[in-house]
């Protein structure tokens, strides 16, 4: 069989141009990931789920963010709209783990019911009073324990549902106090306190499918972001022990401060399975395409594993699920 490109890639639109079908037919992504803009509804969205799995010419994963609060891009009225996850946090309180379990499910059961057949989440960023606020109500709580622990009901919830989850953002973003779609953060931790914190969640949840990394540099281990530093592959996967598949955030992200054919080059040399691109035109899509080429046997062998792990979805009754949620919050889902 020949290697999946080493790229997970977007859309411009709402169905695929003939230029976008041609381009993915020739490069063969490993997925897709989806965005507001190519969301209409769900006959439209199948339908553009079965163009991009045509074009790539095999059962490619299509991903999204669709974590609840100001991060999810299928909404109402087709939808659910979710309070964010933080909030739900803190009002489900010690029924927590069994309102993001519910949560998610549902989550699942709406993206599965589209062709969609992952999320990027669970996010086990562990919070913090200096959070950046573009994170900090994403987040599930501020002790590594209770983070780790709702994240593994949010994965637990989505495999059950047909949808590989992606943990993100490897190996910690909650001490970032900087925005990194803008900025570069920098964070000064001692080794110790993020072997403690922010890198035990990770390790907790160590055997999910996929991860996706961190656009921070981490001053106690490498002069360099997280996504292009071998130093931090090396730990993702030797420390934390993450053998499965990684992808990079975004590389049209600011804080790489590399164009994007660059960054996709340098985090594969660093580590990484598959570089993540969005927001870029076209002509941006092939160059990083180009930069990244085919995955290496060792990422392919953990990308066949990842598809491996998508399961038919278990038989709920996604109503009574709803209905037990609501109860759980006290009859609100919404922020």
């Amino acid at each position: 069989m020949r290697p999946f490109g080493a790229t997970i890639l977007d859309a411009a639109g709402l169905r695929l141009s003939v230029e976008e079908k041609a381009f993915f037919r020739d490069v063969r992504p490993f997925g897709f990931i989806l965005f507001g803009r190519n969301i209409d509804g769900p006959d439209q969205l199948s339908a553009l789920c079965d163009e991009m799995r045509e074009a790539a010419g095999h059962d490619a994963v299509i991903t999204i963010d669709q974590e609840g609060g100001r991060v999810q891009r299928m909404r109402g009225p087709h939808w659910r709209d979710w309070m964010p996850p933080l909030e739900m946090a803190k009002r489900a309180g010690d029924q927590a783990t069994t309102a993001f379990y519910l949560m998610y499910r549902i989550i699942a059961h709406e993206l599965a019911s589209v062709g969609i057949d992952s999320n990027c989440a669970p996010l086990i960023d562990v919070a913090s009073a200096k959070t950046h606020p573009f994170l900090r109500n994403r987040c599930y709580g501020d002790t590594p324990g209770q983070v780790a622990a709702i994240g593994r009901a949010v994965s637990d919830a989505l495999l059950a549902g047909g949808v590989l989850p992606v943990m993100k953002h490897m190996p910690g973003h909650g001490r970032a106090t900087l925005d990194s779609h803008h900025n570069l953060p920098r964070v000064d931790a001692r080794r110790i306190d993020l072997e403690a914190v922010d890198f035990a969640p990770f390790r907790s949840l160590r055997d999910l499918p996929m991860g996706m990394t961190a656009h921070l540099v981490y001053d106690a281990l490498a002069d360099t972001p997280a996504t292009l530093s071998p130093e931090v592959m090396r730990l993702i996967r030797e420390d934390i022990g993450f053998d499965n598949l990684v992808m990079t955030d975004d590389i049209s992200m600011k804080a790489l401060q590399m164009t994007p054919a660059e960054s996709t080059r340098a985090a594969l040399t660093a580590g990484c399975d598959v570089a993540l691109f969005c927001n870029g035109s076209l002509d941006e899509r092939r160059a990083v395409a180009a930069a990244a080429g085919e995955m290496t046997p060792v990422a392919q062998t953990r990308a066949l594993r990842a598809m491996d792990a998508r399961q038919s979805p278990d038989d709920v009754d996604i109503d009574a699920l709803s209905a037990q949620l609501e109860t759980l919050l006290g009859g609100t889902l919404h922020g």
